[in-house]
């Protein structure tokens, strides 16, 4: 932790998450220890946003947001000589949406994931996605896989590197 920055802004996001371009939705890291992580995001009210809908940007992208949230946690947390390990959000439990939408909404968003318990391959995690004036707009809980590669659809197993049949 020693090497890791206690603030960041976007640019130092981008250097430590696989988000790039209009999908990365951080702009700024705001607090983090190695049990949690306190973004802000100000493009959810873009008309242009990645994920937004005809019917606008839906409360369900609040799951994206704290994805990338623990994201940048996991690799804050990771040793300043090694690199990141990959991981996967595997499941979303106790998600509360308490708004339809969130592109209207008064920014900037803030992000918050708290992380309970995990090891080498699985990390569980609390979130909550508020908006400017405080109020909590989703939350729940989110397990993170790590070390699990991901076969593609019409692929077999042993085309992945490192696995053999």
């Amino acid at each position: 932790m020693t090497n890791s920055p206690h603030l960041l802004e976007r640019a130092g996001i981008l250097a430590r998450i696989p988000h790039q371009g209009r999908m990365a939705l951080l702009d700024a890291l705001c607090d983090w220890s190695p049990s949690h992580v306190h973004c802000t995001a100000t493009g959810h009210a873009d008309a242009n946003h990645p994920l937004r809908t005809p019917g606008g940007l839906l409360a369900a992208a609040a799951i994206e947001y704290a994805a990338q949230a623990m994201a940048l946690h996991g690799a804050l947390v990771a040793p300043p000589q090694g690199t990141p390990t990959p991981g996967y959000l595997a499941s979303v439990r106790q998600v509360r949406l308490s708004v339809a939408t969130l592109h209207d909404r008064p920014g900037p968003l803030h992000v918050r994931a708290q992380r309970l318990a995990g090891d080498e391959r699985q990390i569980l995690y609390t979130f909550e996605v508020s908006d400017g004036d405080g109020v909590c707009l989703a939350d729940g809980r989110a397990t993170v896989v790590l070390n699990t590669p991901a076969t593609l659809p019409g692929h077999a197993a042993s085309a992945l590197p490192g696995r053999t049949t």
